[in-house]
């Protein structure tokens, strides 16, 4: 296999364009990520149970070094602040850990112990993290966990701060805006094994850290590789404007559903004068389709809800803190701050939709989009995490869908034998690769990777055209501003040269599965089911719950799975199995033996058992580790 290259002289020049253009004199950010340090983690390794790291603070430490012409300037620039590691205080009561996961975790002092917010993926990070903290201000009991929004670097690490026990005695509340545990669930199971194979992209899990390779996600450095866990919430938030006092503490709620989560909210503290902005305000242009996969996310709802921020809570704000990055101090460059990240996605929205009822395409959209100064001049606005060019084409996708009008386009070739077409039109392999060759170098990388992904999707094996692309994915990589888009195009090159790396984290957490609700756990069983296999079967199968009090059918019919209640009264199925919704849990985590929990009635089942057996044989088994850059 081919090895890595260096930047050519296309990228170079750009890069180095990109350092004169910018505006590298505007330092507040780099005061901002410094201000308030108190301790940097030692030793910076954060391992799990086995041993082995789950995090590294100092695998980035090449970042304070020069950027090297393999990095777009302003991305180095971004991860060299996200790079920054230790315990912060934000305001007199509030400290941020910081650095130790993608996301940052808030620590608030109450009159007897603390509030954390958003403990991170891992427990073992989580748990570092706060442990750093009461090496410093003492060991503090933690009273309420608050997680911001749904997604698992907001959760995750939950059981590295508190216990189940302790919440289960009323000793620690934990607190989230309502439907949050639906939809995190959702997102890591429905679509689990896709999402986190393409996440392994996103962030490029498989890199080495260095000028060449992982240089940063934008959002933060890399997602942390320990035990995701969950502890269902005790409080649930539901209207803006409610209040509660934790520990002595006041907090204002603010729901802002459908922005950067379908279950989000910000809130205010105005015993410190200090605002969380969850993740719906940072220092980057957020994903509105993140690269991983998602549903698309609503620009304009998300501007309307930092017009209500700014409204409700900015004049009465001494500094402004997030999920992510660094906070804002000031009532004055707050408010700023917030209505620049407020005309960002306004912006692209009603331009998005201004273009698109004139006939143009998403991606004629994207490419032809500019920024108003004020924003493009703004360092918090640039594309580290969510690019304008896909975050254009998520907002042509929300309102159009995949489709963009032009009948050729509603019934192409899927991609191997479209790729083999292509090849054979354009003279042959040879042929293609020798042009693509002279366009590599012109410093037209976005045509070569179009052209010879061609052929390697026609001929898979070609190692001539698998070393190209890899060069090509290269280049495009080096040059770009967004973390995200580095990450994909570099991981692309890393597997045409070493092959698929699989999905290194894992997607559906036991916690999580754990969490799953009766209606959601049979849904995640349909979207498995083998449909073609299964046309000619009809299997109906009762679940009754005694925990539930419900009776639940499924049935197998014409290759879908439906379920559905039932009434009690209603004549029973051939099949019954009676149980508890955690003893269903336990057996699909593979924590109960089938037959153990029939034979000592953990499980009763009445009529065929065998019937679920055949059920289950209509199953497929998600691939994890499915190809992306070959067919």
């Amino acid at each position: 296999m081919s090895s890595s290259i260096q930047a050519t002289e296309t990228v170079s020049d750009a890069n180095t364009r990109a350092r004169s253009d910018l505006p590298f004199g505007d330092t507040r950010d780099l005061a901002d990520a410094d201000r308030g340090f108190i301790a940097a983690l030692d030793p910076p390794v954060i391992s799990g149970p086995d041993g082995n790291p789950v995090w590294d603070c100092d695998e980035f430490a090449f970042l304070a070094e020069d950027c090297p012409t393999t990095a777009n300037p302003s991305l180095w620039r971004q991860s060299e602040l996200c790079a920054r590691q230790g315990l912060f205080e934000v305001v007199e009561r509030i400290y941020q850990v910081r650095g130790l996961d993608l996301s940052n975790m808030t620590i608030v002092e109450g009159d007897s112990g603390v509030i954390v917010i958003d403990p991170l993926i891992s427990a073992e990070t989580a748990a570092a993290g706060l442990a750093l903290y009461r090496s410093q201000r003492g060991d503090r009991p933690v009273k309420a966990v608050i997680y911001t929004h749904s997604h698992i670097d907001h959760f995750g690490g939950v059981k590295g701060v508190i216990t189940q026990e302790s919440v289960d005695a009323g000793d620690c509340a934990v607190i989230a805006p309502a439907g949050m545990v639906e939809h995190a669930v959702a997102e890591n199971v429905y679509a689990g094994t896709a999402m986190g194979r393409r996440a392994a992209y996103m962030y490029g899990a498989a890199l080495p850290r260095g000028p060449r390779g992982a240089v940063g996600a934008g959002l933060g450095q890399s997602t942390s590789t320990g035990t995701a866990t969950l502890i269902l919430p005790t409080i649930d938030i539901t209207s803006t404007g409610e209040t509660h006092s934790i520990d002595g503490v006041t907090i204002e709620f603010q729901m802002t559903p459908g922005t950067e989560a379908p279950a989000e909210m910000n809130f205010y503290f105005p015993q410190m004068r200090a605002l969380c902005m969850a993740e719906n305000a940072t220092h980057t242009l957020h994903n509105l389709l993140t690269l991983r996969g998602a549903l698309v996310r609503d620009p304009h709802v998300w501007s309307r809800y930092l017009t209500e921020s700014i409204t409700i809570f900015a004049d009465r704000s001494d500094v402004l803190f997030a999920s992510h990055h660094w906070p804002t101090w000031g009532t004055e460059e707050l408010t700023e701050f917030l209505e620049l990240q407020r005309d960002l996605y306004g912006y692209l929205h009603d331009q998005t939709l201004r273009m698109l009822n004139q006939g143009r395409t998403g991606s004629e959209i994207a490419e032809d989009i500019a920024l108003p100064p004020a924003l493009e001049n703004a360092w918090h606005t640039h594309g580290y995490y969510g690019s304008v060019s896909h975050n254009v084409k998520a907002i042509y996708q929300r309102y159009m869908g995949w489709f963009d009008g032009n009948p050729a386009h509603l019934w192409e070739h899927p991609p191997v034998e479209s790729a083999k077409r292509h090849v054979e039109f354009m003279g042959g392999a040879d042929e293609v690769l020798a042009k693509a060759r002279k366009s590599f170098e012109e410093g037209d990388f976005r045509w070569v990777a179009q052209v010879v992904n061609y052929v390697v999707f026609a001929d898979p094996d070609n190692p001539a055209a698998r070393d190209l692309l890899a060069d090509t994915y290269e280049q495009l990589g080096y040059g770009a501003e967004c973390g995200t888009w580095r990450n994909f195009f570099l991981m692309g090159s890393y597997e045409l040269r070493n092959g698929s790396v699989g999905t290194p984290t894992t997607t559906a957490a036991t916690d999580i599965v754990g969490a799953l609700t009766v209606d959601q756990f049979f849904d995640a069983v349909a979207l498995r089911v083998d449909g073609p296999a299964s046309w000619d079967a009809h299997i109906v199968i009762d679940w009754v719950f005694t925990d539930e009090q419900r009776r639940h059918r499924t049935e197998l019919r014409n290759g879908l799975l439906v379920h559905f209640d039932v009434p009690t009264d209603r004549p029973a199925a051939e099949t019954t199995f009676t149980l508890t919704r955690p003893v269903l849990m336990r057996l699909l985590l593979g924590r109960l033996d089938p037959s153990s929990a029939v034979e000592d009635g953990t499980v009763a089942v009445t009529g065929d058992p065998g019937r679920f057996i055949e059920l289950a044989g209509y199953l497929d088994r998600p691939d994890p580790g499915f190809a992306i850059v070959t067919p």
